[in-house]
């Protein structure tokens, strides 16, 4: 399944990327997050809990960032197994100014496989991307002071 969005941050792009790269940030963002320790460079190990429908399920995983053009794009890979099935996915992130704001556009491809896929895609897709919208949000009340 794809997901795509574009955020709008009333931050300089130098801003918006450094809580883009911050851990303590993303973890304090991302919804469910349990753990979001340092794995090596540019990769993390990760906990979450995600609750959908009927199903509730801790996952755990790695994130890697990868190609990262700073201070304007980079994609994450993300893969993550928990009872309930597993979570693999890309995404590309791409920060750009515009006047004085700065968007963050992100397209996502996301594949989900056991108990939890049984719940259907337009379940699981509107969740992802309400959990993307969830994560976005905290971050751009974290952008400006």
């Amino acid at each position: 399944m794809d997901i795509s969005a574009s955020y709008t941050f009333n931050a300089p792009p130098d801003r918006v990327w450094a809580l883009l790269m911050d851990p303590a940030v993303l973890a304090s963002c991302v919804p469910g997050c349990e753990k979001f320790e340092p794995a090596g460079e540019d990769r993390y190990s990760v906990a979450v809990t995600v609750g959908l429908a009927a199903i509730t399920g801790k996952y755990t995983g790695t994130v890697a960032v990868l190609d990262k053009i700073e201070p304007t794009s980079y994609r994450l890979a993300v893969e993550g197994q928990g009872r309930a099935g597993f979570v693999n996915g890309s995404s590309a992130i791409a920060v750009r100014p515009e006047n004085a704001a700065t968007i963050v556009d992100v397209t996502a491809t996301v594949q989900i496989g056991g108990t939890i896929a049984r719940l259907g895609q337009r379940l699981i897709g509107a969740a992802a991307k309400m959990m993307m919208d969830q994560f976005f949000s905290c971050l751009q009340s974290k952008a400006t002071p």
